[in-house]
């Protein structure tokens, strides 16, 4: 059992809170909760505990953030259910693979993936905005399952941060999605690769749910509020704070890995 004071509780309490909000409505959620977990946690801790706590905590506010996004109708239910399921089998094979890796890469690893998706968000602010009426041909919809299904889904067991915002940008691209439709149907995906990674994780015991359930909490909430939030107002203003975070993160992440 991790020796985790209260402080460390209260503060992966409230990243939980605010990941939950932040991937709801434009995806990237575990780009502050996974770091948070790796900060927050004794640094004798294993990596998998952080990569399975963190799936443990995402999964309940992805679940609650589909929920509200398909009682909208913001989606095509069976597209997204046809995506998840294959999704689940390959961040089941991710997870498999991730005790290789080590917290010394795994944080560099973060921080290129930081950086990218912030980039991203600078270079392509009216990506996902204009929609596109066409109907995706075969060759898209066959290559959405390689990626969104397979590839993304395998990258969400193996590590996971920026898994929800990688969804979004491959939904829009290949199937020709706008913002919010992708932002729905990836929340869907994304509950099938949390679910297919976190089985694995509670096989190879690297959950604390000494603490899960209590960030769980939280992170509905911000699921909640953070959906709420992207039907009303878009995600315009959240890529602001998106771009905050992942600067803060990123020079956290900095200084912890080589001048801490």
């Amino acid at each position: 059992m991790a020796d985790i004071t209260l402080t460390a509780a209260v503060v992966l309490c409230v990243a939980a809170l605010a990941a939950g909000w932040i991937d709801a409505v434009v995806g990237g959620g575990g780009l502050l909760l996974l770091p948070a977990l790796l900060l927050g946690l004794p640094a004798d801790q294993p990596p998998t505990d952080a990569l399975g706590t963190n799936k443990a905590v995402a999964v309940t506010g992805t679940s609650m953030a589909a929920v509200t996004y398909a009682r909208t109708g913001a989606l095509d239910v069976r597209r997204a259910l046809r995506l998840a399921a294959l999704a689940t089998c390959a961040s089941a094979g991710g997870a498999a693979f991730a005790s290789a890796i080590d917290k010394d890469v795994l944080q560099p690893l973060i921080m290129v993936l930081l950086l990218g998706v912030a980039a991203f968000v600078v270079l392509r602010p009216h990506f996902g905005t204009v929609v596109d009426e066409r109907p995706p041909s075969r060759r898209r919809a066959m290559a959405a399952l390689a990626v969104v299904g397979v590839g993304i889904a395998f990258y969400d067991g193996l590590v996971g941060p920026g898994t929800g915002t990688f969804l979004v940008i491959g939904l829009v691209a290949l199937l020709r999605l706008d913002m919010l439709a992708a932002t729905a149907t990836a929340k869907v995906v994304n509950v099938g690769t949390n679910l297919g990674a976190l089985a694995v994780f509670t096989a190879l015991g690297s959950v604390l749910w000494q603490l899960a359930p209590f960030m769980a909490v939280f992170n509905v909430l911000g699921g909640w509020l953070g959906a709420r939030m992207a039907l009303r107002r878009g995600s315009g203003f959240v890529r602001v704070v998106l771009l905050v975070v992942v600067t803060a993160l990123v020079a956290r992440l900095a200084y912890d890995q080589w001048w801490a």
